[in-house]
């Protein structure tokens, strides 16, 4: 088993609900770090691979209808597996940042705590898919899914549940921040997005030393 923090690269990756500006901070870190010189590298979860790419699909697609929520889980667990495999480490081996948007935090909230998957078990599943690979900082971007739902257009599968499913989710990343703050930072996504690039970057910058 990898230890739970990698000593090569700096893992950062973005959580929360659905229009919580997770691509906008996403593209303002990523041109931010290669502005200090910094190899970086952005990807996603699902679809940070070729095979990544036909697994997210298959979730998010409202046509692909019902899932059962174990099936989901093991779906998105695959998915999280190549990713980590063929991308993360990889990049972090080579001693880059790697951004990602989403990662096992939305595995845990969406289908534990939104499916009402036993938390336990399915840590156990999400953490074996991904070898134990933890962020260095994960940045939970917090937003009533009232508001984030309505900023998120055409809902996708998963973006479509009901509202309580949404609630649950959130609920679900805030314990996650609370019960580990020295790799988790809370920022309330319903500000200016520059304010929260920088919030971003300060929590960041004690992290960068690791990066070549």
């Amino acid at each position: 088993m990898l230890p739970l923090f990698t000593d090569s690269g700096v893992f950062v990756a973005l959580e929360g609900g659905e229009g919580g500006g997770k691509s906008t901070q996403s593209t303002l870190l990523v041109d931010w770090l290669h502005d200090q010189g910094h190899a970086v590298l952005a990807t996603r979860e699902p679809g940070g691979t070729g095979v990544g790419a036909q697994l997210r699909r298959i979730l998010l697609d409202p046509a692909t209808g019902s899932l059962s929520p174990r099936t989901e889980a093991l779906v998105y667990a695959a998915d999280k597996a190549e990713h980590v495999d063929s991308v993360v480490l990889p990049a972090l081996e080579r001693g880059e940042v790697v951004v990602t948007d989403r990662y096992v935090d939305s595995t845990l909230a969406y289908q534990g705590a939104g499916r009402a998957i036993d938390a336990a078990e399915l840590e156990q599943v999400a953490r074996w898919a991904t070898a134990g690979l933890r962020p260095h900082l994960t940045v939970v971007l917090d937003v009533d899914p009232t508001v984030g739902l309505g900023r998120a257009g055409s809902p996708d599968r998963i973006e479509a549940e009901p509202l309580e499913f949404h609630h649950r989710v959130r609920e679900h990343f805030l314990e996650l921040a609370a019960a580990d703050p020295a790799h988790y930072l809370v920022v309330a996504a319903d500000g200016p997005a520059e304010r929260i690039h920088h919030e971003v970057r300060a929590a960041l910058q004690p992290w960068l030393e690791q990066a070549r």
